[in-house]
């Protein structure tokens, strides 16, 4: 594994840091196979609750890909094919995975950055954060997936004003296209982050979870909905043990202490 991408737990939250400040944390196939295996490791812990991907270095979140990299990386026509494949499914597993993900912004989110923040469920990120989707500066396509997703988040009005000027937006115009959640001021990033992460923790683990995925359900086309799916995960919570500790901590007047299950 790289040392470019630091995994690590913290309690109920799992941390996953792109590690490679000097080029804006641009990520290599390396480092998303590196972030790969940190999922799949929180994923079966479960103790880790919540997880915060961030970049390291206070000056990026993720600066897309490391350019540098492409002649070893995608010197093949299979290369190409197997580095395509692999941010591909680290996007779908971030965006499909199981447990709530902050991307904690500090900084240039641009590019594969920016399409790594959607994928997460939370954005949050520092006063002085730029966000862009170059694109169109440099020829590129871009995938159907990615777009839905930045459509499904800012609606296609934004999504179009985004990828067609791939101009840089200010943490401001990210909030008002709903891009991020909350904008706070530089260097209390990390700080909000965590304590938004232990007070996410604290809370239900079924019932998160459960809400992800129908929030997931509602995003689809009506024909494609699970609702049978949706039905089974909230009875799953009203016959766990959370529930009935919820109910005591409740009339007890104290901390619910939720076990997951």
């Amino acid at each position: 594994m790289t040392d470019k991408v630091l995994v690590s737990t913290d309690g109920t939250i799992g941390r996953i840091v792109f590690n490679n400040p000097a080029k804006r944390n641009a990520v290599s196939l390396d480092m998303w196979e590196a972030v790969d295996a940190g999922l799949d490791r929180f994923a079966a812990d479960n103790a880790v609750r919540v997880i915060i991907l961030s970049g390291a270095g206070g000056k990026a979140f993720v600066a897309g890909a490391d350019i540098s990299k492409f002649e070893s990386e995608r010197a093949t026509a299979e290369a190409v094919r197997h580095y395509n494949e692999t941010t591909a499914r680290v996007y779908a597993k971030i965006y499909e995975y199981a447990k709530p993900i902050i991307a904690q912004i500090d900084g240039f989110c641009v590019g594969g950055g920016t399409a790594l923040a959607v994928c997460c469920d939370i954005r949050v990120c520092g006063e002085g954060s730029q966000f862009s989707v170059p694109a169109a500066k440099l020829g590129l396509g871009y995938g159907y997936a990615g777009i839905e997703r930045l459509v499904a988040l800012v609606g296609p009005s934004f999504a179009k004003e985004i990828f067609f000027t791939a101009d840089r937006f200010t943490a401001e115009d990210a909030r008002t296209m709903g891009l991020v959640n909350r904008v706070v001021p530089d260097g209390e990033v990390e700080a909000y982050c965590t304590a938004l992460a232990g007070r996410i923790s604290e809370n239900a683990p079924l019932t998160v979870g459960s809400v992800k995925s129908i929030v997931g359900e509602t995003l689809k086309p009506e024909s494609e909905r699970d609702l049978a799916a949706c039905a089974a995960l909230v009875k799953q919570c009203f016959d766990s043990q959370d529930y009935i500790e919820g109910r005591r901590a409740f009339m007890e007047k104290r901390k619910p202490n939720f076990i997951g299950a």
